[in-house]
């Protein structure tokens, strides 16, 4: 690889960066190449991005990147050892820690390094967890149920009202009629 193709390579990944919201460093040693396939289609499937990068490249686009990662550029390059695949995620910053997880129980393979979920570090020892966390659509859904109760509960109360005036007119009817 020639400077220029360094240069270009560096500003791809300062770009991506930039952009994302939480970034995953793994370690993919031991991945077959079905394997690595199929990891790759799902973090398609999630709108992911998964690269395998230099370090080097890595490094440079680390501190030159405008994203300062809230104090947590040292532990990021602290981890940039040995083969390394990086995941950008840019709408939800959780799902790679689900599909990383899923893999991982298959048989142990990636292993996160450190994943920086919107300026929080997760450590290897902590995929679970982070795996647990709910996703961008869960947490959207849930706020929504949460706002449609109330409001579920207000018609419920006024039906019943409704209903209780109906039965009082109802029997006051019935004497009247007797």
């Amino acid at each position: 690889m020639n400077k220029q193709d360094k240069e270009q390579s560096v500003l791809e990944i300062k770009e991506k960066l930039d952009k994302a919201t939480s970034i995953y460093l793994t370690d993919f040693t031991g991945l077959t190449v079905a394997e690595t396939n199929e990891l790759r289609d799902e973090f398609f499937n999630a709108k992911v991005d998964y690269k395998v990068l230099k370090n080097t490249l890595i490094k440079k686009a680390i501190e030159q990147s405008e994203n300062k990662f809230s104090g947590q550029t040292d532990k990021l390059l602290e981890q940039l050892k040995g083969p390394t695949g990086v995941i950008f995620a840019y709408d939800d910053p959780v799902s790679p820690a689900k599909i990383i997880k899923k893999f991982f129980d298959k048989g142990e393979k990636p292993k996160l390094k450190l994943a920086l979920v919107e300026s929080q570090v997760y450590e290897s020892k902590k995929l679970s967890e982070l795996a647990s966390l709910p996703s961008k659509p869960e947490l959207i859904s849930s706020i929504i149920s949460s706002l449609h109760a109330p409001i579920s509960g207000i018609v419920g109360s006024i039906n019943a009202v409704i209903r209780d005036l109906a039965s009082v007119i109802e029997e006051a009817a019935k004497k009247r009629v007797s």
